[in-house]
């Protein structure tokens, strides 16, 4: 895909498409709760539509008709075994947070990927699923997927030290917990995003998080009952646009909509350290959203680390390419997770930035930047990965030259009309899709 900058910056207002966190999770707990769940702005990127396949195939009555999705819950009992393995393609959460829910299932599953799921790691989720009874294999009794998960139903609650922040690994632990007897503690490295525990709560179930957000208490067996669940907009994606609405001349954008979960908002407050000029307002308390003003911003170098690092997890690539455009040396660290991602995004922004003329450094743990570094076009690979293809996609605007964009299909599995969204608020409308 060939991209060219933009002469007369961004303008316009958007609606960002739903989080993806919540969509998988929506699908999750209204398949696992006793009664019908609809879900209005549910994401159909091909992420989320994995999650909603799979249920149907472990026997969930799922029905779409373009609005609203229907989920007719059976219950933690009422899954059932799937003959063939189930393909999940590209998402992480998916087989993750499947493999919790799978442990206490009285049968055999194994769950695959793409080429890029094949190598992530899931060790982390395996160990202690097997600690409560389970057993999971990867291929070959690897820790990649494919993974087979013969589950039990008489599994046992432990306490667990979360070895790496991660809210899909503790988010296995807690599903598989929800299915056992007795009382279950998880205890986190940092705090990490909530919509789990949050999701909980809504379909009627218990979970407590102690006032350092970082120890989990959850006891099993439990149940659910179905839920209208509206999804709100997902900042990892309106983080896109709010980079390219500061880096860009002669922008200003509105974004409505758009989650404010406060696990997953460590996106704006960076950027305000950063001195951007980005405000908030009509805040939904309820469905934790709001709407979002960015403008053409001075910026000013930063260090991101420690506890802020699991809540812009997923924002730090396009957070490399801001630091970019911001005067001084901002410094990434404590961003090891960013390695086990779709690829290692440390290295990957770090290599692709640096073809555009970036002075950008990998470190073990995260990134050092020095700008501000004027751009220039150049041949860039998404490698097959959705946030690196839209950070060189949101590159290409401030770039000097054509850039070509290697596999942007990938920019699918998370923002479908993203492109299109770029065209229309560069002011080209839908001809030039």
């Amino acid at each position: 895909m060939k991209l060219t900058p933009t002469s007369q910056g961004l303008q316009g207002t958007l609606q960002i498409p739903a989080d993806k966190s919540i969509s998988h999770r929506s699908i999750m707990f209204g398949a696992l709760a006793e009664g019908t769940t609809t879900i209005k702005n549910f994401l159909r990127g091909e992420d989320c539509l994995a999650t909603l396949q799979a249920f149907k195939k472990l026997g969930v009555p799922i029905t779409d008709d373009g609005e609203t999705i229907t989920v007719t819950g059976v219950g933690f009992n009422g899954l059932q075994a799937y003959d063939t393995p189930i393909d999940i393609g590209n998402s992480g959460t998916t087989i993750r947070l499947m493999m919790g829910i799978l442990a206490g299932q009285p049968f055999i599953t194994t769950l695959f990927g793409d080429d890029s799921l094949a190598k992530r790691p899931m060790n982390r989720v395996m160990l202690p699923l097997n600690q409560m009874g389970a057993k999971l294999t990867g291929e070959k009794n690897s820790e990649f997927p494919p993974i087979t998960i013969v589950g039990s139903k008489n599994l046992k609650p432990l306490t667990y030290h979360l070895p790496v922040a991660s809210a899909q690994v503790k988010s296995a632990i807690i599903f598989a917990a929800l299915q056992a007897s007795g009382t279950s503690t998880i205890i986190e490295k940092e705090a990490t995003r909530n919509h789990t525990e949050e999701m909980i709560k809504q379909f009627g179930g218990q979970i407590e998080t102690a006032s350092d957000g970082k120890t989990i208490t959850v006891k099993g067996p439990q149940t659910f009952t179905g839920q209208e669940v509206i999804v709100p907009g997902d900042i990892s994606s309106a983080a896109f646009f709010l980079v390219a609405g500061a880096i860009i001349p002669n922008s200003q954008l509105l974004l409505t909509n758009v989650g404010i979960n406060p696990s997953r908002t460590g996106i704006i407050d960076v950027m305000k350290q950063m001195t951007a000029d980005l405000t908030l307002d009509h805040l939904d308390q309820q469905n934790q959203a709001a709407t979002m003003t960015i403008k053409t911003s001075q910026l000013k170098a930063t260090t991101i680390s420690g506890e802020i690092i699991p809540r812009l997890i997923d924002e730090l690539p396009i957070i490399a390419l801001l630091a970019t455009q911001a005067t001084g040396k901002t410094i990434i660290k404590d961003a090891e997770e960013l390695k086990v991602k779709e690829t290692n995004r440390i290295d990957a922004t770090a290599a692709e930035l640096r073809k555009m003329g970036a002075d950008i450094t990998p470190t073990d743990d995260g990134l050092v930047i020095q700008g501000p570094t004027p751009l220039h076009g150049a041949v860039v690979d998404s490698r097959g990965d959705h946030r690196i293809g839209m950070m060189l996609a949101v590159a290409s605007l401030i770039a000097k030259g054509e850039t070509q964009l290697l596999r942007p299909e990938a920019v699918a599995v998370s923002y479908p009309s993203f492109f299109e969204d770029i065209q229309t608020l560069m002011g080209k409308g839908s001809e030039d899709k």
